[in-house]
């Protein structure tokens, strides 16, 4: 069972407090505020994660990174942003100049419209709902609590691969045709999983509202010390898979195919300069402190932290929890690209299709057994613990014969590829 804060959370009218008694032109003006604050947190955000890379990766690689410009070398990304503005920008004679000048924008602002739907601080200890008041009006500290926040979540993440494909297509370049056919191919392999992974989370928390998904894992979990974040309730694997499939749509090491320099040149922005380049790069990182904050908030409980260190600063220690938690995601994702090699296309393709979909879908499922098990009863051990634990058995022994019955198909099908081309399956590692 769900604690308390569960309970609350389904009985609460999803939506921003401020808007519930209609709205009139201070409500208008607050939601500009929220959103400037908003981008420029993303702005700041995004200039801070280019130079953390590269502090990071350097220190890995027993190097020094950027030291000259500002404090630590923390200016060294704005005075890139700086060159890359005032550099000639080029468009090939053979582009659509309208679709080639549009794409770093449709690429770019997907990051930013999937930021506004996370609540990034406010108080959810004692089964409060992390609102805040701001010139008398109760808000969250978030730009919209949209009630189908997961939905428009992966509607943005399947949007922001039009940005690269058609910057590929508009180039009038086979190259960056490839990159963007690549990346394509990519979205679509891992966007299912990333689904799947989703509909867990739905499933134990029973909502699509990010702030109602916060609501659910505030306060104590097992024991009243364990949390209640869903990387706990889910079991684990749906965040597992959410961690490689939202890599694998970042399109960042070592799943980076669309930028494989050594066969596409340069990918999808091969053709891009100046100003234009730079917009793709800034999407490319501002997505990562997206999909970062996304994780947070979906298994880690976003601004709530564990219920028995209290809130002794309100509001702002969910902020401390939030941007706490983002730094350690971002810190993994670094630490993918300067430790783990490039993935063969045949095996980036292998990984999303052949394992995590057959493996999120196979985990959702047993966890819609647990949660009928639990809340509709079975009867069939006269006793809902050992119906639970019944489902949990019967699921984990079907999930292993399911996955020796793909390992066997897999093999079957490399092995008459093999006979097919007159090799011998026994010679071939």
């Amino acid at each position: 069972m769900r604690s308390l804060a569960f309970q609350a959370a389904q009985a609460q009218v999803v939506g921003d407090p401020y808007l519930s008694d209609g709205v009139d032109f201070g409500d208008i003006v607050l939601a500009i505020v929220k959103a400037i604050i908003a981008f420029v947190i993303c702005l700041v955000a995004t200039m801070l994660m280019v130079w953390f890379e590269r502090k990071v990766v350097s220190r890995l690689q027993n190097r020094i990174g950027p030291n000259v410009s500002g404090p630590f070398g923390l200016l060294q990304t704005l005075f890139d942003g700086i060159k890359l503005f005032f550099k000639e920008d080029n468009i090939p004679a053979e582009a659509d100049r309208f679709v080639f000048k549009l794409a770093p924008y449709l690429a770019l602002l997907p990051a930013f419209l999937t930021f506004t739907i996370i609540p990034i601080g406010g108080d959810f200890n004692d089964g409060k709902n992390g609102s805040v008041t701001i010139f008398g009006r109760e808000t969250f500290l978030q730009v919209a609590d949209v009630p189908v926040g997961v939905l428009f979540f992966l509607a943005m993440s399947s949007l922001g691969i039009y940005g690269v494909m058609l910057a590929g297509w508009a180039s009038g370049s086979k190259y960056p045709l490839l990159g963007s056919v690549r990346a394509s191919a990519q979205a679509i392999s891992y966007e299912a999983a990333l689904g799947l992974a989703l509909a867990a989370v739905i499933l134990v928390t029973g909502g699509l509202s990010m702030n109602q998904i916060v609501q659910t894992q505030a306060g104590a979990g097992f024991g009243g010390i364990i949390p209640n974040f869903n990387i706990i309730v889910t079991g684990f694997i749906p965040f597992a898979v959410f961690i490689i499939a939202g890599t694998a749509e970042l399109n960042r090491p070592p799943f980076d195919l669309v930028e494989a320099e050594q066969e596409l040149v340069g990918g999808f922005h091969t053709e891009y300069s100046g100003i234009r380049f730079a917009l793709f790069f800034l999407a490319e990182f501002m997505n990562t402190v997206t999909v970062g904050a996304i994780i947070v908030t979906l298994f880690l409980g976003g601004p709530a932290g564990p219920a028995f260190l209290g809130e002794t600063l309100g509001w702002f220690t969910g902020f401390i929890w939030f941007f706490s938690k983002l730094l350690v995601f971002l810190f993994i994702f670094v630490w993918f690209r300067a430790t783990l090699p490039r993935f063969r296309y045949d095996q980036l393709m292998d990984l999303g299709w052949k394992l995590l979909i057959p493996l999120s879908l196979a985990w959702l499922l047993v966890l819609a057994g647990i949660r009928v098990a639990r809340n509709d009863g079975l009867n069939i051990l006269d006793s809902a613990q050992a119906d639970t634990i019944l489902v949990i058995v019967a699921s984990f022994a079907i999930l292993l014969v399911g996955m020796g019955l793909l390992r066997a198909a897999i093999n079957n099908a490399r092995r008459e590829r093999l006979l097919a081309a007159g090799l011998d399956p026994r010679e071939v590692a």
